[in-house]
């Protein structure tokens, strides 16, 4: 007897996906939702490299985000930049990842 149960719930469960994901069902039922943030107002200050920096870093996070962080080594900037790039997927060329962590300890690096 569960078997019929099991079954129309399924086959429930499988309706309520095809009306839920059919275009405009959830526009015409929740609206759209538009978020607008604030400008960034932190700078990276000057240094060698803070172009690429510029160019690459502030893609995914904000410039805070590089201050905020306690000074690290090379190695660990080394490590943090890889990370954003094969974990995170950034989209920092190889050639750039040196000049990226030279930047960092500039402006961040523990000796």
């Amino acid at each position: 007897m569960r078997k019929p149960v099991i079954q129309s719930s399924l086959l429930l469960a499988g309706l309520l996906g095809l009306v839920l994901s059919a275009p405009g069902f959830a526009a015409e039922k929740i609206g759209k939702v538009t978020i607008k943030l604030p400008d960034e107002t932190a700078k990276y200050l000057p240094g060698p490299g803070e172009q690429i920096a510029n160019q690459n870093c502030r893609t995914c996070h904000s410039v805070d985000y590089v201050y905020m962080q306690p000074p690290l080594t090379s190695e660990q900037w080394h490590g943090e930049v890889t990370k954003m790039k094969k974990v995170y997927g950034a989209q920092i060329d190889d050639k750039d990842i040196d000049t990226i962590v030279t930047y960092l300890m500039s402006q961040n690096g523990k000796k």
